[in-house]
């Protein structure tokens, strides 16, 4: 089932239930804010201060960063992660198949305001299915005469129950950038996280798994072979606005993504898509 939704200031959302768990996605960004599976904790971290406004992007949950990620390489007065994650999306189809599953695909296209940041024509289309399993699907076409190149993620903000007792799983041996130090190293083991941590991994092909005290976080990742940490830890988060002094210590992001040699190029009619497959399970005591 899903119902239509407005909070204050006529921003819209869609509010997806069914036997398997519950979600909720603004029509900005198509930006999924909320998934709980049955009998299970909230899946994703929402800051308790984020904003929901017309064109101010919402803190938390699974933004949409294309079609470029961070700064725009030559145009830094650019919106920070691209615009599709504050433009209003077209809800296109809803598909239920069974009382467990919910699937809906949301649409962004050209127009006059995204050809003045951006002068490329496309479609981008997310599919999104509410099921045991969460799976966010971003397919990009290209509709214009000539190539174009994108960067992209799934910025995925995950809550954790304290961040000093999680590890993540999975990047062993994969190279990354430490934007931090701008670094460049390589992995030795799972990932913990003790201090401000903003790391581009490269050639990861492996299921990452986010261990909390109480359950494992399973990401699998299609179209993609990079992946971006991020926690922004104790002074960062103290300067942000849409973020409480302390909230470091209960979220991190783990970012399915196309970028630094990641990055797609996209002849005329191509089309590319990547993909994330969220699970969770019990953490194994030993």
């Amino acid at each position: 089932m899903i119902e239509h939704k407005i909070f204050d200031h006529n921003f819209e959302y869609i509010e997806i239930r069914n036997k398997s768990a519950q979600a909720k996605v603004a029509l900005q960004g198509a930006h999924l804010f909320s998934y709980k599976g049955v009998d299970n904790k909230p899946l994703l971290w929402l800051s308790e201060t984020s904003f929901f406004r017309a064109g101010k992007a919402i803190r938390g949950g699974i933004p949409i960063c294309w079609p470029w990620f961070g700064k725009h390489k030559t145009e830094p007065r650019l919106p920070q992660h691209g615009f599709a994650r504050t433009f209003l999306w077209e809800l296109l189809a809803v598909n239920e198949p069974n009382a467990y599953s919910t699937e809906i695909i949301l649409q962004l296209q050209n127009s006059d305001e995204s050809l003045r940041l951006w002068p490329h024509r496309f479609s981008l289309q997310l599919r999104l299915t509410v099921a045991q399993e969460l799976t966010l699907a971003l397919t990009t076409k290209n509709c214009d005469e000539k190539a174009f190149e994108i960067s992209s993620a799934l910025h995925s903000y995950f809550t954790v129950t304290d961040i000093a007792n999680v590890s993540v799983e999975g990047l062993h041996n994969s190279p990354y950038l430490d934007t931090v130090t701008q670094e460049n190293k390589t992995q030795r083991g799972n990932l913990s996280i003790s201090r401000e941590v903003d790391r581009i991994f490269q050639d990861v092909h492996n299921p990452l798994i986010l261990h909390d005290q109480e359950r494992t976080i399973h990401i699998a990742a299609r179209g993609s072979s990079s992946v971006v940490i991020w926690n922004p830890w104790i002074e960062k988060c103290a300067r942000m606005s849409d973020m409480k002094d302390d909230a470091y210590k209960k979220m991190l992001c783990i970012e399915t993504a196309n970028v630094l040699t990641d990055r797609q190029r996209l002849p005329p009619a191509a089309e590319h898509t990547l993909t994330a497959i969220i699970s969770e399970g019990s953490e194994k005591v030993v």
